[in-house]
């Protein structure tokens, strides 16, 4: 059963924390970007990426691309993103 993930070749990954609480927790911005992502981000990864951006001393806007690329990246690895669309949103 594919739930609400849709077609993916990309690794399903079984999460032990509570991921509403986990969002819940995120910054605002953060959670904005989220709610607009192409991908079922969990709030770890996101946090993750996030917060390596802000040690590099980025912004919020700049983590958030920084997000975006990341992003892109994986959806160029799954062979069943074949929407130009999807693939090149920012």
């Amino acid at each position: 059963m594919t739930r609400n993930l849709g077609a993916t070749s990309l690794r399903r990954k079984n999460r032990n924390a509570d991921p509403m609480r986990s969002y819940d927790a995120l910054p605002a911005p953060l959670r904005r970007w989220l709610a607009q992502a192409c991908l079922p981000w969990s709030p770890a990864s996101a946090r993750r990426l996030w917060n390596r951006a802000c040690a590099k001393g980025l912004n919020a806007e700049d983590a958030l691309a920084a997000l975006s690329k990341a992003e892109k990246r994986t959806l160029a690895q799954d062979r069943h993103a074949v929407s130009d669309r999807i693939i090149s949103k920012t």
